[in-house]
């Protein structure tokens, strides 16, 4: 089956985060998948979706080396039916459709690699794909952390910069709920009754602006704000989901432990803040160095020329980087619009990214 069939074939089962059905039936073409390639293939069960982690043996001499480590996820941003909006669609050599870039492109792209290489001399190969991914891997950190140990190098499916250059270091990305109880009262016969929840939280939302401020290279934004019910009932209930991006663990440490502890502006107003998920920052290192200069000579060697920086987006890469696992992202094709309704991939950039990706395998 052509790249392009099979990422259409991919990109029509659609898989929101959270819709455990259709993940766990994506994860039953991956079992399959791997399986045909020569993988062993298992499933690692998740309330939310599984996840699939597949080992392939080296070949030859290497054989008994250090695996080498893939990092995916077959959840996307979008909601079952989006297709109807963003019907897959190619077009002067672009391809379009929720999740051909972020990230079934580069499913496709190592699925490819791994038939190049069947018949040559290479160290193990493990993949782990996960299902939530886009909400911070909170049920694979434990997984992604257990498979890591011990092999050579992890590199990521994630889309590459635009001009095609890995990700040699990534933010910090971590996902923060402040709850809000106050209690309800009539808002004009008994207002100073009533605790306002909405009030409390405008105020702690203050306080976390500020706070951050203090912080010239700190993001953070208010995804999502709910509470109360009537303009005629002071709010009893409130919340609000915060999303923050670091680019050193001192400061990521320094912001979290000031939100986790804020303490309720009013009397009587209950404040809980919980951690959602946390994927620590992944710094540049010497390994990672090292590691890109090998990745290059790959890559001459398949007539490519690739180079490196950092990014700002987070992904499970964060995990291995931060564990000191020499780590490189961004192997997927290229493409733009990543979480964006003209989400697309360049179609030639799939063969191009599975020759190196191939290249890799053989060589590193």
């Amino acid at each position: 089956m052509r790249m392009i069939d099979r990422l259409r074939e991919y990109v029509e089962h659609e898989t929101p985060t959270g819709a455990t059905d259709a993940l766990n039936a994506f994860a039953d073409r991956l079992l399959h998948r791997y399986g045909d390639l020569g993988g062993t293939a298992r499933r690692v069960a998740a309330a939310t979706g599984d996840h699939v982690v597949a080992d392939f043996p080296g070949r030859g001499p290497r054989a008994e080396e250090a695996p080498l480590l893939f990092l995916g996820h077959h959840d996307t941003v979008w909601p079952i039916g989006r297709l109807e909006q963003m019907p897959w669609r190619e077009q002067d050599g672009v391809i379009h459709g929720p999740g051909v870039f972020d990230m079934k492109g580069g499913l496709v792209v190592l699925e490819t690699a791994l038939e190049q290489v069947a018949d040559h001399d290479h160290r193990p190969v493990r993949v782990i794909v996960t299902a939530d991914e886009e909400v911070g891997s909170p049920s694979a950190r434990d997984l992604v952390t257990a498979e890591s140990a011990g092999v050579v190098a992890a590199l990521g499916l994630e889309p590459p910069h635009p001009n095609g250059d890995v990700k040699t270091s990534r933010r910090g990305s971590s996902r923060l709920r402040i709850e809000v109880t106050g209690r309800e009262a009539h808002a004009a016969l008994d207002p100073g009754r009533g605790v306002s929840a909405i009030d409390e939280l405008v105020d702690q939302l203050i306080v976390v602006r500020a706070l951050v401020a203090r912080y010239g290279d700190v993001l953070c934004n208010v995804g999502t704000i709910t509470g109360g019910g009537r303009t005629n009932v002071v709010p009893g209930q409130a919340a609000a989901e915060l999303g923050f991006r670091f680019v050193d663990p001192e400061t990521e440490r320094a912001v979290l432990d000031a939100v986790t502890g804020l303490q309720p502006v009013r009397r009587d107003a209950v404040l809980t803040v919980s951690v959602l998920s946390n994927r620590p920052a992944w710094q540049p290192s010497a390994a990672v160095d090292e590691l890109l200069v090998q990745v290059a000579e790959a890559g001459r060697s398949v007539g490519q020329e690739v180079g490196g920086k950092a990014a700002s987006g987070a992904a499970d890469t964060n995990l291995t980087g931060w564990l000191g696992v020499p780590t490189l992202d961004g192997f997927g094709p290229r493409g733009k619009g990543a979480h964006a309704s003209h989400e697309q991939v360049i179609a030639a950039s799939l063969a191009e990214r599975a020759d190196l990706v191939a290249a890799i395998i053989r060589t590193i």
